[in-house]
């Protein structure tokens, strides 16, 4: 096993934080309850709960946002999973580490000695940004597999993405060894979706580099950085999701989920900030219009108000308002 993938980004005091011992003394007791839970190295560790052998929904999650989420304190994909009686696998990571750690790759080995992946008839993989490339990368683990990925990296290579340079401490990390570029991990899926932000320049060369039979682009524009977030409160994620596993869901399927954009302030808020960086009045007075009648909120009443000042001093005037708008 090549040890070269060195895992950083932790909190070094991890390990004795009565927190995080408690939570992962906890897991220990679901995972022999359920399925299992191993440790996997300092950083990482992968939780199993067995249920349906028909769908496995596979996720990569950080560690701190599951002790955050709630009483439970248990991964976000168990939360859909068990509704759904899915089997579900988290890998979890202490901190942004890629999942770049030969322990990691260890597990994923014996996995597939095992054959664990072939006893599924549907294996999902789920992630989001470091999350979703590891999603991807390990995905090459079970052929066949369906993909989720939300602003994924492709990889952090310095001679394929010297570009980003948003995290320079993983630049002593190597994505150049086993389970390291992973569009190429991505090629034995069945069928992927690429989740991202077009107007985040990283994220969208990044998702350039996953263009290939098999996987859809299906662009957010501005939800910035971190869109799971934004469409976890949005509440279209979980129904993205499940969809994915049931083998029902499209580019058709999320553009009528992506019309609740139309309801969230956030988006609503972006985008106004987007038209008035560009010098836009007409489009921002007639998008603060539009937003006033979803939220009546002093943002967008000061843009609507500075828009139409902007339009006046022009000598123009925003259109009348119709019914249906």
């Amino acid at each position: 096993m090549d040890g070269s993938a060195t895992p950083t980004g932790p909190a070094p005091e991890a390990e004795d934080d009565s927190h995080t011992s408690a939570w992962r003394a906890r897991l220990d007791a679901h995972g022999r309850m359920h399925g299992f839970h191993e440790r996997l190295g300092r950083d990482h560790g992968a939780l199993y709960t067995e249920d349906d052998e028909d769908v496995l929904l596979v996720t990569f999650e950080n560690a701190e946002i599951i002790r955050d989420g709630g009483e439970t304190e248990l991964p976000y994909g168990l939360s859909i999973a068990g509704k759904e009686g899915w089997s579900q696998l988290c890998l979890y990571s202490e901190g942004d580490t890629w999942f770049r750690d030969a322990d990691v790759h260890a597990f994923f080995d014996k996995l597939i000695d095992e054959g664990f992946f072939d006893q599924f008839k549907t294996v999902l993989f789920y992630g989001a940004g470091p999350c979703g490339y590891a999603a991807a990368a390990y995905s090459v683990a079970s052929p066949g597999a369906r993909l989720l990925l939300i602003g994924p990296q492709a990889t952090l290579e310095p001679g394929i993405a010297g570009w980003d340079r948003r995290w320079p401490e993983m630049r002593r990390v190597c994505f150049a060894d086993r389970f390291g570029y992973a569009p190429r991990m991505a090629d034995g899926a069945e069928q992927g979706w690429i989740i991202y932000d077009p107007t985040v320049l990283e994220d969208a060369m990044h998702a350039a580099l996953f263009t290939r039979p098999g996987m859809t682009m299906l662009p957010v524009s501005h939800l910035g950085t971190a869109p799971e977030g934004h469409l976890k409160r949005m509440n279209v994620l979980v129904p993205i999701l499940r969809a994915a596993g049931k083998g029902t869901f499209d580019a058709k399927a999320f553009a009528r989920h992506w019309r609740r954009r139309h309801d969230y302030p956030p988006y609503l808020r972006r985008t106004l900030g987007k038209l008035e960086e560009e010098d836009r009045p007409l489009l921002a007075a007639l998008w603060a219009r539009a937003a006033l009648k979803v939220a009546n909120r002093p943002r967008f009443r000061r843009a609507l108000a500075a828009a139409e000042e902007a339009l006046a001093a022009k000598g123009r005037t925003l259109p009348p308002a119709r019914e249906d708008d």
